[in-house]
């Protein structure tokens, strides 16, 4: 009943518009932002066809015998829309698993979707799976996220830092400075953890131009106008997400970051239905919190949300198993 097919270039407009219209699709998963660091990833991502008609889509890549649900993205699960049900779904997923095994994978790394980027329920996955490919949860990260209809008032810790900012006469401003803004995030995380961003500035700069619409950059001034802090936003239907969040030492100590969020949260984004979302505040594939990270967070109203990852080993047909019952 189901037919799985290896996407390839020629089906880009088909994958796009598939995506635009799914109950979980974000522009992450357009073409045109997975295809940026194709020269990093296998592409291996998937498409499914029931009766000739595209039912699903798995954005993914691969590593000699393993398949992963995309390494380039945050989140990059099973797309669909909203005709399928979870009957559907587990045939899908065996279908799926007995395309990778002709197609000799050994293993399977998949990330779900966080439901807060659900514009319509859509865990059938999570139960397929368990049930029909015996996955199991390896790797669960924790964000920090706000119901922008219904958030909680900002601790006194970041209240006070708000007054700062406003005493040290601080400006907020959308910004299209990159390089500004890039400056500040690398020396940040190369003096604090000797490392870099994920992204280069060339390619910020890239995505920036493919989605202007989406992507968006506010920045935090001292009185002076020089920019010391900032936060690049990733605007999806359900979620406003921090991608990247930095402030110079002068940002820092002035509580730049704290009228910035005051600034989005109660100004850009007040009339926002959805989630604001923090992003992750832990280490070593989730197995650390980083403790004053999620507490400054949690400092605006934000509670925990989930990022997981789950494994399993690709396996003939005769071993998976079919949780749907045909009973009356």
């Amino acid at each position: 009943m189901f037919e799985v097919r290896q996407y390839t270039r020629e089906q880009v407009l088909e994958w796009n518009n598939f995506v635009e219209n799914s109950k979980q699709g974000t522009f992450l998963f357009n073409r045109a932002y997975m295809d940026y660091h194709s020269d990093r990833f296998l592409d291996c991502s998937l498409m499914v066809y029931r009766k000739g008609l595209l039912y699903a889509l798995l954005p993914a890549n691969k590593v000699d015998t393993t398949f992963y649900s995309h390494q380039g993205l945050t989140y990059g699960g099973l797309l669909t829309n909203t005709k399928v049900c979870a009957e559907g779904i587990c045939e899908v997923f065996l279908a799926i698993n007995e395309y990778l095994n002709k197609q000799g994978f050994k293993h399977v790394v998949y990330k779900s979707i966080p439901w807060i980027y659900h514009k319509y329920p859509a865990e059938e996955d999570l139960y397929a799976l368990l049930n029909v490919c015996k996955a199991r949860l390896t790797i669960r990260d924790i964000s920090t996220t706000i119901p922008l209809f219904q958030h909680l008032k900002f601790t006194e810790s970041r209240k006070s830092g708000i007054r700062k900012a406003i005493h040290s006469e601080l400006t907020i401003a959308e910004s299209e400075d990159m390089e500004a803004f890039w400056r500040i995030l690398n020396d940040n995380l190369s003096n604090k953890y000797n490392t870099h961003p994920v992204h280069s500035l060339a390619e910020l700069k890239l995505l920036k131009s493919r989605f202007s619409k989406s992507i968006r950059l506010f920045m935090a001034f001292n009185k002076v106008g020089n920019p010391i802090g900032g936060a690049l936003i990733f605007e999806t239907p359900q979620v406003i997400h921090t991608q990247y969040i930095s402030a110079s030492p002068e940002g820092k100590s002035l509580g730049s970051l704290d009228l910035l969020f005051d600034y989005l949260i109660n100004k850009v984004y007040a009339d926002r239905q959805g989630y604001f979302d923090f992003g992750k505040s832990t280490e070593e594939n989730g197995r650390k919190l980083n403790a004053p990270l999620i507490f400054q967070k949690e400092g605006f109203g934000g509670r925990g949300v989930c990022y997981d990852s789950y494994e399993w080993d690709v396996m003939p047909m005769d071993r998976l198993n079919n949780p749907v019952s045909k009973g009356k």
